[in-house]
């Protein structure tokens, strides 16, 4: 009877995420909502069935515990891969690294594996399948922490665990922070996963321009589980709005409190994951609407060009502006490419568009910025072009739009680009970006007749 018993428990915490995490947590604690949630997530990326995840809860929401902690012991006995843990000092990730290898230890047969005889240091360490384990008897598998900027040439992983990348506000308002991080993140740390590496990124948000921030402006495909403190609506967990994340633990009214003391950049970078840039709030973002179906009525395309390839993003806004005044934001198209990539992605927009959309152009200034606008109007001969030139603040040319956002006056049609789009909004001026801003700009000028001395080809607002 025990043998079978222990037979079914073996069974049960080497298949199953969640059996596993109940079996290793202390007494008395047992997953909640938002852990289940997250639970579920990490073995879809055990199983290959996501290769990016990022985790977005408040502080003290146990995200550590699900993903740090409980996740790389279990993804090792299955995969006996190779697992490369990153936090923001080595201290830290050496200190995940310990609970993990203490794991192994008090519960490594039961799961298949054991720590090797010769390798067992708190951050560096290597495991070996037993017989009857899923991985296989003799299959090895490793774990190596390392905090940011720390070397790891010569390592490969199969799993990348990004745990607490910023260490304080301080360093998450650095300009110069940011960009290491990124940089760190970009030459080093990804090209060390083998074909098919996964990667989790498990933070609390700090700046609109962090590693989350850049990650998700980039759009390679991640899932994001953001849960924030205090619901809001349409809340992945099914909570009313301003419900508390972990009741149990931190009810509302404590953090309402947190908020008051906080104050609320602070709390809603930290506690709700949507960090706004010092000096932004020009669009009070929460006015817009999300909308399943396209607005009918006169369309505008405006673009913002990028110089280069390199920073700034190329961005085409389409607004519609419906019979009674109603405007949509009904696609945004962002790219970063040369100078042909560029033309090749305004005229296959235009060609999808259709010749009822007028496209709207800037014009810089110069000879330049002169030969460009002609040079694509040629190429756009039969649909309507408007080009502007690019003058005054880009605050002053940006609040008509404000404006009517602010009224309640615009919606967005639902769609992968709203988030990036919202956020720009809601950090501008003061954010790191402003490319979807000008085009938004533009476009609404073009539609709405306040435009900055457009000049093309005019047009019936009942052609569509």
């Amino acid at each position: 009877m025990v043998l079978a018993t222990e037979r079914g428990l073996r069974g049960r915490i080497r298949t199953s995420l969640t059996d596993w995490a109940i079996h290793a947590l202390p007494e008395g604690q047992v997953p909640a909502l938002h852990h289940r949630l997250l639970i579920g997530a990490l073995e879809r990326v055990s199983a290959g069935g996501c290769d990016r995840l990022m985790v977005l809860m408040p502080p003290g929401s146990a995200k550590s515990t699900y993903a740090s902690l409980l996740f790389p012991p279990w993804f090792l006995s299955r995969q006996m891969g190779q697992v490369i843990a990153v936090s923001h000092t080595a201290g830290l990730a050496e200190g995940f690294g310990r609970g993990v290898r203490g794991l192994v230890e008090e519960h490594g047969v039961r799961l298949g594996m054991r720590l090797s005889r010769v390798d067992r240091a708190a951050g560096r360490f290597s495991v070996v399948g037993l017989s009857g384990g899923v991985a296989g008897r003799g299959r090895r598998g490793g774990y190596y922490a390392v905090g940011v900027q720390g070397a790891i040439t010569g390592r490969r992983a199969d799993l990348v665990v990004i745990d607490d990348p910023v260490r304080g506000q301080a360093e998450a308002d650095s300009a110069f922070a940011r960009e290491r991080l990124w940089d760190w993140y970009r030459s080093d740390l990804v090209t060390r996963l083998r074909p098919g590496g996964r990667v989790v990124v498990v933070m609390t948000r700090w700046h609109p321009d962090d590693l989350g921030g850049r990650l998700l402006a980039e759009d390679q495909g991640w899932r994001v589980m953001r849960l924030p403190a205090l619901a809001e609506p349409g809340d992945i967990l099914g909570r009313a709005e301003g419900e508390a994340l972990w009741p149990e633990w931190e009810d509302r009214s404590a953090l309402e409190r947190k908020r008051v003391t906080m104050g609320d950049r602070s709390f809603a970078a930290l506690f709700q994951q949507m960090p706004r840039a010092a000096g932004g709030r020009l669009f009070e973002v929460g006015r817009l609407r999300v909308e399943l179906a396209r607005l009918d009525g006169a369309g505008a395309r405006a673009w913002d060009l990028a110089a280069s390839a390199e920073g700034d993003w190329t961005v085409g806004v389409l607004v519609i502006r419906g019979a009674e005044g109603q405007f949509q934001v009904a696609d945004v198209v962002r790219l970063r490419g040369d100078p042909h990539a560029v033309v090749q992605a305004v005229l296959a927009t235009a060609e999808l568009d259709g010749r009822g959309v007028v496209v709207c152009l800037p014009q810089d200034p110069g000879q330049a910025g002169r030969m460009q606008v002609q040079y694509l109007t040629g190429r756009l001969a039969g649909w309507r072009v408007v080009s502007s030139p690019e003058s005054g603040a880009k605050a002053t040319r940006a609040m008509p739009v404000a404006s009517q956002v602010n009224g309640g006056g615009f919606g967005l049609l639902r769609g992968g680009w709203n988030g990036a789009f919202v956020e720009e909004l809601r950090d501008f001026p003061g954010g790191a970006k402003d490319d979807q801003v000008d085009a938004l700009s533009r476009a609404f000028g073009v539609l709405s007749g306040v435009g900055p001395g457009a000049r093309g080809v005019r047009f019936d607002w009942g052609v569509r």
